[in-house]
Formats: structure tokens, sequence, C-alpha cells
């Protein structure tokens, strides 16, 4: 059995729990090859990305010419299966946000990856987010390819269902894996009952690198740590505001941004104007070693975000832990229940976000640690990369086993729904 995983950009600084999921798969015995539509290399810096660079192949790497070229062998040799596949994408491209050029192109490398997939003998194509990764593979299938299946995070899926086709990619797969019970039933928002059986609730996790490790105590410095793209959808510039309020209460703390991305130049030009440059310290990207040092030196995650899915450095930090401080947002309350392992605030909320801030850079290293504790089991219970892979695995395998006899079709139907 091999399996085509296909992302927009891999491996990526913010996608290191897709790694972790290819790694719990091979672990299971599945042959996984990797696909990545465009390469963003130049931001990488742990040594585990770099070196799933190596055993990506990059679509776009194939140039103009390449594109072409794949887009005219298919229509030569499949010209009806090409034309369905081109009603498809005049259908939805024309209804979406980035426009038919782009959806023309998106079939051009379903052609490519046709012929890609043949030569490796793969026998399913996985896409993670249901954007245009999963357009690609419906595409694929579509133009005679194999089956497919695709991984919904949100927000941005639920943000623009109509825009995406989402219900169309759903309607088409052979099944769809859901990160949260809240991505779960977004899903089921937006098709039709008879489809929700195709839809698993299956997580992302952490790996041995966070789970069973010996815990480290909570350090008495008042500091906390954020790690997370810096884009107006984390609250970073609450979180700025919240910081220099406490500031002006002459509370001495030490606030860590651990991450990079469009907000930066707005976020250090609000940092100097409210004077928290002693205060609020941006790191850019760090490797996932550097992640868990970072996380470790600090009282306690905060990630303030208006818009989620279930942010997999709230499992890191648990697993290490260090106590949380979200939003009632999508998937966290799922994972951070108040005053056990976290606590969580109204997301915009600026004076609740201050109260919490405040309350945990002055509580007891004994309380901390207590929660912290309680972190882990969650973690360790819910989010084990290589237990969720092994669920994942059986989805592979039920969908590529055709049986003939209806209880049979029954038993194996029970086996996957045990593991969602």
């Amino acid at each position: 059995m091999t399996i085509a995983y296909l992302v927009n950009q891999y491996p990526k600084v913010s996608h290191s729990f897709i790694r972790r999921e290819i790694s719990g798969l091979e672990a299971c015995g599945i042959r996984v090859a990797r696909f990545s539509i465009r390469s963003c290399e130049s931001e990488l810096v742990d040594e585990a990305d770099k070196l799933e660079l190596e055993k990506t192949r990059l679509v776009l790497g194939v140039g103009k010419v390449g594109l072409l070229f794949g887009l005219l062998r298919i229509f030569a040799t499949k010209p009806v299966r090409f034309l369905i596949a081109l009603g498809l994408t005049l259908k939805i491209g024309l209804g979406s946000e980035r426009g038919l050029l782009n959806h023309l192109a998106y079939l051009a490398e379903a052609c490519v990856l046709l012929g890609w997939f043949s030569e490796l003998g793969v026998t399913h194509v996985h896409a993670h987010f249901g954007t245009n990764s999963t357009t690609v593979a419906m595409l694929c299938h579509v133009l005679g390819g194999v089956p497919y299946s695709f991984t919904v995070h949100g927000p941005e899926e639920f943000d623009k269902v109509k825009a995406i086709a989402l219900e169309e990619k759903i309607k088409r797969a052979a099944f769809v894996v859901a990160i949260s019970s809240f991505g779960k039933s977004q899903l089921y928002r937006w098709c039709e009952y008879q489809q929700w059986s195709k839809i698993h609730e299956i997580h992302c996790g952490v790996d041995k690198m966070f789970l069973h490790q010996s815990l480290t105590s909570v350090p008495d410095e008042p500091r906390l740590v954020c790690v997370g793209r810096l884009s107006e959808q984390k609250g970073h510039l609450l979180l700025i505001e919240a910081a220099g309020q406490l500031a002006a209460e002459g509370l001495p703390f030490k606030l860590v941004l651990v991450g990079d991305g469009s907000l930066r130049p707005q976020i250090e030009a609000r940092i100097a104007q409210l004077g928290l440059q002693d205060n609020v310290e941006i790191t850019g990207w760090a490797s996932n070693a550097e992640v868990q040092q970072q996380i470790l030196a600090s009282r306690a995650l905060v990630l303030p975000s208006f818009a989620e899915g279930l942010p997999v450095v709230i499992m890191e930090a648990l697993a290490l832990g260090r106590p949380v401080i979200g939003t009632y947002v999508a998937g966290i309350p799922e994972l951070v229940e108040p005053e056990v392992c976290g606590w969580l605030v109204p997301p915009g909320s600026v004076e609740e976000l201050i109260a919490v801030m405040r309350k945990v850079l002055q509580l007891p290293v004994e309380t901390l640690e207590r929660m912290g504790k309680a972190g882990v089991e969650r973690v360790a219970q819910r989010h084990d990369a290589a237990r969720e892979a092994g669920k994942l695995a059986v989805l592979f395998r039920a969908s590529l086993e055709p049986l003939s006899e209806p209880e049979i079709n029954s038993e194996k139907i029970k086996e996957v729904q045990s593991v969602s």
C-alpha cells in the first residue's frame, strides 16, 4: 500500500504535525510518498523538516512547460476524463475567490500528479487542508486517478465554504477527517446527512519529543510564551495591548513571541509605541527543540486567538507540563479545561486576558505544576501522534480493501467508526 500525501506547502515550520502523522503511518507499515504544490524552503529551520524536504516532490518544480505538457498528455490519452475534469474545474473555478485561471492551473497540477502516482503505484491520496491541495486531489481523482481523502483543520475552510467548494469535495471523497469535535460539526453543517458517515474525528498529535518526558519544574521567573505565526487571527496585537497594561501597572514580566509572519512589522511598531522593548521579545521562526526550550522556560503558554482549528502548540505546551491561556474558540475548549490545565478567555477581550495573565504571573509555582500534570495526562490520552496515525491507517486500509460480503462490510464500518 502506497499513500500519497499532498499539501500546498510541505514541509513547513507550522506543519510538524503532518510530519509526525506520516511517521506514525510508516510505523504502521504504510508507505507514504510526499508531494507538495510549492516549497517554502527558505523558512525551514528544523533539521527534521529539511530532511523531509529531500523526500518531497514539488509539483511546481516541473515549471510552466512541465505543467502544459502534463495537461496535453492527459488530454491526448484520456480525452473523456479530461473533459469531465475540465467541466468540474469550470464549475468550481467560476464561483471561487481564486478565480478560473488558478483552477486551470490546479487541473494542470492534477495532470502532472496523475502520471507520478501511476509511476509510484500510489493507491490513495490524502490531502491536508480542504483548500487548493484538496482541489488538486479531487481533480486528479476525476481524471481517473486514485481515491482521495482530506483533513480539514479550520478556520480557513469554514470561513469560505462555498468559495472552496467544500461540499463537492466531501461528496467525492472516500472519507474526510476533522481534527476536533467542533470541526466535525462544521463539516456536518455543509454536507448532506447521507455524507456524515464518511466524516471521522482524528486528532493531530505530539510525539515522544514531547510525550513521556520527565517533568521540568515551572520557573519562578515571571515569563510567558506565545508560539505561532504572526498573523491577525492569532491575536498578537491584543496580547501586546495586555502586556502594555501589565507593564503600566509596574508588574515585572517577560513575554516571548516565537514565530514570524506578515504582522511582525505592526507588532514591532506597537511594542515600540508602548515602550515594551524590555518586556517583549520576538524570536522569529524556531526549531522544535527551540520551541520546546522556550515553553519550558515559561510559566505558561498564552494564545489569544480569534480563529483556530485546534493549535498543536497547545498540545505541546500541555505535554511539557505547562498550563495554557487560550480562548473559547473552535476545538480549544475540548482540550483546555479552565482551572484544571489552563484558562480560557473570550476572544477579543483584552480585560479578561489581562486578568488571567496577571494571575498566572503571580500564582505559586506549585499550583502551576499541578495544572501542568493534569495537562500532561490529557494530551497523552487524546493527542498521541502514533495512536492517532493508527486510526488513520485503519481508514486507509478500509477504503482500499474491497469487501464482497455485506456482513464483512458492516464489520469494517464498525471498526472504522470505533476509532473516530
